[in-house]
């Protein structure tokens, strides 16, 4: 676990590591939009910060001030967003992918069973 920004507000350590316990070989690293931005524009040249970013060698990059937009959007507690997020991020780690509707199913469905075994609603379903 690695914070890159002030912990007040995110979920605690120990959530975190709940959440990413069954995907041996991660890191987690919580960044703020600056960081956010700088290595989504290096590694997937965007302009923009992005919720999760996944790399080869295991680290997965959270961006709280885009996750925090995104729960508010979304009706989520930020707590079911940052464990969907960590979930989705592991799951790249391990191979999966979206870029194909039946790659996209697939990883969603593992996703959804991940998070009902941690507690966490469908993240996918809309209410």
């Amino acid at each position: 676990m690695q914070f890159a920004v002030p912990r007040r507000g995110l979920p605690s350590a120990a959530s975190f590591r709940r959440w990413a316990a069954g995907f041996p070989g991660i890191t987690l690293r919580i960044v703020g939009r600056k960081e956010g931005l700088l290595l989504n524009r290096k590694f997937r040249g965007k302009g923009a910060p992005t919720n999760v970013l996944t790399f080869h060698t295991g680290d997965v990059v959270l961006c709280h001030p885009v996750i925090r937009q995104e729960a508010r959007q979304q009706g989520k507690s930020l707590a079911a967003h940052y464990a969907h997020l960590v979930v989705h991020g592991a799951l790249h780690f391990r191979g999966y992918d979206h870029e194909k509707k039946r790659d996209a199913a697939r990883m969603e469905a593992r996703e959804i069973r991940i998070l009902r075994r941690l507690g966490f609603r469908n993240p996918y379903a809309i209410e």
